[in-house]
């Protein structure tokens, strides 16, 4: 019997709570023959993310406030503590085989995920438990989403450095555009569209519509329009440094083969930082000192701390070290099993 699977996913912004779970959704579907069923409560990013998902089998809902009295599912997934409705907790509950609850939670390099991966977490008045599933970049965590024919790695575009930058609206993007206009190197940044195209429309002061190209000294600047997910994923490829955010494009980031630099989602109490620092950590342990302290403080002058215009140069030497860390970096995450992969085994022995 193909297993069944509701994944439940609220858009929070910026649209990445919706990308993540349309690669699982789809992931799950294809590769493994699950019966998908994404309830999402705007499913109109889904219309942008993947153009053709009318062909996929996954049957794409609308998560209603009015929540429709639905039978649940073998498999039921939360994603990101999104919070099921209670009337499906109910009818959950009444079943006569509770179905497998997960609970996906955000990604994180911290220490204390793998001791937390997996523990079971009763409902306090109804018979049935939850899971934790979280993904990660170590062994006895769930990995990180990596489809079968997922392979989109360096491919170089010419002899300019070519960047892609997508990230949230950023006070440090402004110096780091001028830093390149007035060097001595060439650069073609392609801006994602969205707050990226804005921002740096902004630093123009003229309009910068999709499909613009302009120059500002050393820096060419073009700006791209909304992309569909595996068009992105080439572009990641295609570029000698990405800019990325989040969790999705920063996971695809590392797949690419290519040097990166990660904007974290900001949080304004600081509970980004802790992220921020224990993956640094882990990422930068086989890379000389130089390159790693290059790497860390470029890092975070782009989340805020520091000047990011005093960092470009030392970042700028370490990208060839960088280049070289990133085909051994990706084969050690890939170790450890792909996020949907390891779901499924986890499932399987509580069906």
């Amino acid at each position: 019997m193909r297993i069944s699977c509701d994944l439940f996913c609220r858009v929070v912004d910026n649209l990445g709570d919706a990308a993540v779970c349309w690669r699982l959704a789809r992931q799950l579907a294809l590769e493994f023959g699950w019966r998908m069923r994404l309830w999402i409560d705007d499913p109109s990013p889904i219309d942008a993310l993947a153009p053709d998902h009318a062909s996929l089998p996954v049957d794409i809902r609308h998560w209603p406030d009015d929540f429709p009295d639905a039978e649940p599912a073998r498999v039921v997934i939360e994603a990101f503590a999104c919070e099921l409705p209670p009337r499906y907790i109910e009818r959950m509950a009444a079943l006569p085989r509770a179905p497998v609850w997960i609970n996906l939670e955000y990604l994180s390099a911290e220490r204390w995920v793998p001791g937390c991966h997996g523990l079971p977490s009763p409902h306090p008045t109804l018979p049935l438990t939850k899971h934790f599933f979280f993904p990660g970049f170590a062994a006895g965590t769930g990995g990180l989403i990596r489809e079968r024919d997922a392979d989109f790695g360096p491919q170089g575009i010419g002899a300019a450095l070519s960047i892609s930058m997508f990230c949230y609206e950023n006070p440090a993007l402004p110096a780091l555009l001028s830093a390149w206009a007035g060097g001595d190197e060439p650069v073609i940044c392609r801006i994602a569209d969205g707050l990226p195209r804005i921002q740096v429309a902004s630093w123009l002061g003229e309009p910068f519509e999709p499909g613009a190209i302009t120059r500002r000294g050393a820096l060419q600047l073009a700006a791209l329009p909304f992309v569909p997910q595996p068009d992105y994923d080439r572009l990641l490829g295609a570029c000698d440094l990405n800019f990325v955010r989040g969790e999705d494009s920063f996971v695809r980031a590392q797949w690419a083969r290519q040097p990166f630099v990660w904007q974290a989602y900001p949080q304004a109490d600081g509970a980004h930082w802790p992220k921020i620092e224990a993956f640094l950590d882990l990422y930068g342990r086989a890379l000389p000192g130089d390159r790693r302290a290059a790497t860390a403080d470029f890092h975070r002058a782009w989340n805020g701390q520091g000047d990011i215009a005093a960092a470009w140069p030392a970042f700028r030497a370490a990208l060839p070290a960088l280049a070289d860390h990133t085909m051994p970096w990706a084969e050690e995450i890939a170790s450890h099993g792909n996020l949907a992969e390891n779901l499924v085994r986890f499932c399987a022995g509580r069906l």
